[in-house]
């Protein structure tokens, strides 16, 4: 039998809101990811210039604190590290057309926890 949660990417979640933070996290450890956390844009590139283990990428949109937005931080993220699928949630409606970068995903609130699980384990597959 092999362990499949040893085939999945560490996830970095970037969330401002601390109990949504907390269930997101709880959700994809329980589903065997190993997730790092971070409260805003700027502790999450702090996050990806400290380690090199971060296979996922998943942001809020609207974070107040930090010099940058979710849409911000993902195209950047997928321009200094290409390799790192990108994951967007926002409750404050859809992107625009030039708001994601290539090959991201987003995924609207109030979501499924089974859906943000599902994505997460797409992206894993296609980086394997």
């Amino acid at each position: 039998m092999t362990d499949e949660s040893s085939d999945l990417p560490v996830v970095l979640l970037v969330e401002d809101d601390g109990l949504l933070l907390m269930e997101a996290a709880d959700t994809l450890s329980d589903a065997g990811f190993r997730v790092l956390e971070a409260s805003h844009a700027d502790k999450a590139l702090k996050v990806l210039q400290d380690r090199d283990d971060v296979g996922a990428l998943m942001t809020d949109v609207d974070m107040p604190q930090g010099s940058m937005d979710g849409f911000a931080l993902a195209r950047l993220v997928a321009r200094r590290w290409p390799s790192i699928p990108v994951l967007i949630v926002s409750g404050m409606g859809h992107p625009g057309p030039n708001d994601m970068p290539e090959g991201a995903r987003f995924i609207p609130k109030p979501y499924e926890p089974a859906t943000l699980v599902r994505t997460l384990r797409a992206f894993a597959r296609r980086a394997a």
